[in-house]
């Protein structure tokens, strides 16, 4: 991705066909058609019957900034075939919500409506379709549904899945659709291309917290955010992606599997556990050097006389050099990345950063300047020398990334 498509948005180029059938979540559709259109999609709408019931046309179509279609008689196209044309032009088909009724009528092929009828005309080989069911708990859990999920999982629908929680009918349970963020995400990482399928990468982000007592402790200002960029990029491309995360306030980017730890000790041993099987190793944490050699049992109080309690140090495991050390790593199974946030001489300490560890490539930046922060500045090293990604978002920043891991790691060159 450019700079230019950066700030076009990830989504610019595309033509999206947003087909809503009835449930109470359509509210959330109106959400979900505001977010695509500021990713930079062109989105349609198609509405059944009963979604009418429940979202107005007028709605959708002041933000999609497009007519929308509820009927397949409609009179607009020239030939007469709304479900043909509507459907060729799409790069992508997401039904949000879907009713249990309207994946039943997916999965026995039946088209009464506009938007069955579409979804079944659409070029199987060429245009994804996207399911994001909405329905009752126990219309969820109902054999029938499962069972038209399985079909139309097997006639090439994605289903997106649910979530768990409060419903509009009182109850609760699973079968509420998505959040409109959520969903972006997930199509976002549907037309992504899978450079890295079949891999399984292990990555580690935000800080360590190394307790003094019980209510006081090391630690630093890195917030995570890089690294969780990182494995959502990564997961995006098609791995199968681990996150060992330090204390950090940050969502679960989805489809990543999360660890959470506290301390470097516990975050040794989590990665190390999970190296086995990985492929490749990120560690973008910023792991505390030290810990007190003694955590106090209860807290350290002042008594009043000006003395300064002695504290005594130990050095904490390196882990990045433990696992760029392993023999899985230095046999080539295991493709190892460090990072280096320095305060001053970039190139040279990141440099001998990387001598130290024993990595093919340390990716340094300036720990002040980016702790926190949404955006940041990349200094790639490796054999063939450095080279820089200009400040960006860290999300345009992990994309890059995670594009030259997989190159690294196929074998291409430059």
């Amino acid at each position: 991705m450019n700079d230019a498509l950066e700030k076009a948005g990830e989504l610019a180029g595309r033509h999206i066909v947003l087909g809503l059938s009835g449930g109470a979540a359509c509210f959330k559709a109106a959400e979900l058609c505001r977010a695509l259109t500021k990713a930079g999609a062109t989105v349609q709408v198609v509405m059944t019957e009963a979604a009418e019931r429940f979202m107005t046309a007028v709605t959708m179509q002041a933000l999609s900034g497009r007519p929308v279609y509820t009927s397949q008689w409609d009179q607009r196209p020239d030939n007469g075939m709304a479900h043909i044309n509507l459907s060729r032009e799409a790069d992508a088909i997401l039904v949000a919500p879907a009713s249990a009724d309207f994946i039943a009528q997916l999965a026995q092929g039946r088209a009464a409506e506009l938007l069955a009828l579409l979804c079944l005309a659409r070029p199987l080989e060429r245009v994804p379709l996207l399911i994001a069911p909405s329905m009752n708990r126990e219309m969820w859990a109902h054999p029938a549904t499962q069972r038209n999920l399985w079909q139309i999982d097997q006639d090439g629908a994605h289903v997106l899945g649910v979530a768990h929680g409060d419903q509009a009918c009182g109850e609760f349970g699973d079968g509420r659709m998505l959040e409109a963020q959520e969903l972006l995400e997930e199509l976002i990482a549907f037309l992504t291309p899978k450079a890295l399928a079949g891999q399984r990468l292990l990555i580690t982000a935000g800080p360590t917290f190394e307790a003094i007592d019980p209510v006081r402790g090391i630690t630093n200002l890195s917030s995570g955010k890089m690294g969780f960029s990182i494995a959502r990029a990564a997961r995006e491309a098609g791995a199968e992606v681990t996150l060992v995360a330090g204390p950090v306030h940050l969502p679960t980017p989805r489809g990543v599997t999360r660890i959470d730890v506290r301390s470097a000790e516990e975050m040794r041993l989590a990665s190390v556990q999970q190296a086995e099987s990985a492929n490749i190793f990120v560690a973008t944490a910023a792991v505390a050097d030290w810990r007190p050699a003694v955590t106090a049992e209860h807290k350290i109080k002042k008594d009043g006389s000006g003395e300064v309690p002695h504290m005594a140090f130990v050095e904490n495991p390196d882990i990045l050099s433990e696992i760029a050390h392993s023999p899985r790593a230095q046999s080539g199974e295991l493709f190892c990345v460090g990072f280096a946030a320095e305060s001053q001489d970039l190139l040279a300490n990141a440099q001998a950063k990387r001598a130290r560890k024993g990595v093919p490539l340390l990716v340094g930046n300036i720990g002040p300047a980016t702790f926190g922060r949404d955006d940041n500045a990349l200094l790639l090293v490796d054999d063939e020398g450095a080279s820089e990604l200009p400040r960006a978002s860290k999300r345009h920043l992990a994309q890059q990334l995670v594009a030259e891991i997989a190159r690294r790691v196929s074998g291409l060159s430059a």
